[in-house]
């Protein structure tokens, strides 16, 4: 199978962080690659901030005991958020189920979004999925997206595989340094 991998050519208006939270990214229970991965979305978020993009960050509700238990520490989010970006909680693995995340997309009359967080085959999968079902373009870079080594498949692995089970309507991009953001302001 051919990779389909393609240059990102139209800049999104949206950024929706998946579940970037310090438990996932730092400490004992992190993801392969936790470091590289917290950085390049700080980047991406830098440039969305930068073009006026509107961000959204998404925050799980782990069960008791989990890593992204709330109230712990385990379910801050990794990155701060800014004054005027959204932060939606959720406690399914799909960002859009029972929250505010596609009106909010609607009433900014964004059409063309950037996916990255965490977990790859979970509930980046499974916001991405949603999203295409709803008529949005969304943009999912290899590197900004992460998940656990499941059994002995490497974490790298499950991530690419997420990805293609996402089929044809995805727009992959090699890196998140491919990927444009613009206004979404009217």
């Amino acid at each position: 199978m051919t990779e389909s991998v393609t240059e990102v050519r139209a800049p999104a208006q949206a950024l929706v962080i998946v579940d970037a939270q310090i438990g996932f990214l730092a400490g004992e229970k992190a993801v392969a690659d936790a470091a590289q991965l917290g950085t390049r979305l700080g980047v991406l978020l830098a440039r969305a901030r930068q073009a006026g993009a509107l961000i959204i960050h998404l925050q799980n509700d782990g069960e008791v005991g989990a890593v992204d238990e709330p109230g712990q520490p385990g379910w801050q989010l990794h990155l701060s958020p800014g004054e005027d970006e959204q932060v939606i909680r959720k406690s399914r693995d799909d960002g859009f189920a029972d929250t505010s995340l596609g009106q909010l997309l609607e009433n900014h009359k964004v059409r063309r979004i950037v996916i990255g967080g965490l977990l790859s085959e979970m509930c980046v999968s499974a916001t991405a999925r949603t999203a295409l079902s709803r008529g949005f373009q969304v943009v999912l870079p290899h590197d900004a997206h992460g998940t656990y080594d499941v059994d002995d498949i490497p974490a790298s692995v499950v991530a690419r595989v997420a990805e293609h089970a996402l089929g044809e309507g995805i727009e992959l991009a090699d890196s998140s340094a491919e990927v444009r953001f613009t206004s979404s302001r009217a």
